[in-house]
C-alpha cells in the first residue's frame, strides 16, 4: 500500500510536468531573456522566497554565481534569504512582511531582476518585494502556483509570470525547480551558444 502510494507520487509529478511543459515553455524563455539581458548589460539577480522557496533561492544563486553544466563566467546574483542578522532584524524592527522588500530597495538598481518565488502568490513578503522591486525599476520574474495570487495582479508588461497549474504545494515546488534549472540551461545557451560535440 505504501509502495502504491509512493509511486502515485511520481505518476502525479510527471504528469504534472508534461501538462505544463507547453504552457511554461513561453514564460520560462521570456524569463531566460529577461535574465540575460540584465546580466549582459552589467545588471544583477536579486532572488527570495520563504521555506522551500527560500531553498530555491538559494540554489539558483549558487547556480548562477557557480555554474550549471557548463563553465563559464561567473554571474552576478544575491539570495536574499541568507543572511540571519539581516532577517532577523528587519523581522524584529520592521515585521516580516518586509524583510525582503527593505534587501531590495538597499541593493536593487534600475536594470535588475528581481526573482521572486511563492507557491501560493500570496505571501505577503513576497509582495512587498515585488512592489519594492517595481518601484525601483527592476524587472520581476515571479514564479508563483495556482491562480498566482496577489502577485500576479502587481505584474506589469515587462515582468515574466510562470505560473505552475495545479493547486498542491509539493508539486508546483517541483516544477519551479525544473523551471530553475530551465533557466539556467536557457542562460548558458544564450550566453555561450551549443555546448562543444565531445564525440
Amino acid at each position: 500500500m505504501l509502495e502504491q502510494r509512493i509511486q502515485q507520487q511520481f505518476f502525479d509529478s510527471a504528469d504534472l510536468k508534461y501538462q505544463a511543459a507547453e504552457s511554461l515553455a513561453g514564460p520560462i524563455a521570456r524569463g531566460v531573456d529577461l535574465l540575460c539581458t540584465a546580466i549582459s548589460g552589467g545588471n544583477k539577480v536579486l532572488i527570495c522566497g520563504n521555506g522551500g522557496s527560500a531553498a530555491d533561492s538559494q540554489h539558483f544563486a549558487a547556480e548562477l554565481i557557480g555554474r550549471f553544466e557548463r563553465e563559464r563566467p561567473e554571474l552576478a546574483a544575491i539570495a536574499l534569504t541568507t543572511d540571519t542578522s539581516i532577517l532577523t532584524a528587519l523581522a524584529n524592527d520592521y515585521g516580516y512582511d518586509h524583510v525582503f522588500a527593505k534587501q531590495v530597495r538597499a541593493l536593487g538598481l534600475p536594470g535588475d531582476v528581481l526573482v521572486a518565488f511563492s507557491t501560493s502568490g500570496n505571501s505577503a513578503s513576497i509582495v512587498e518585494a515585488v512592489r519594492a522591486a517595481q518601484a525601483r525599476d527592476l524587472t520581476v520574474l515571479a514564479l508563483t502556483g495556482r491562480s498566482g495570487g496577489r502577485v500576479a495582479t502587481l505584474l506589469r508588461e515587462q515582468d515574466v509570470h510562470i505560473a505552475v497549474p495545479h493547486d498542491r504545494t509539493a508539486r508546483i515546488q517541483e516544477v519551479h525547480l525544473l523551471a530553475l534549472h530551465c533557466l539556467c540551461d536557457g542562460l548558458d545557451w544564450s550566453l555561450m551558444g551549443e555546448p562543444e560535440s565531445t564525440e
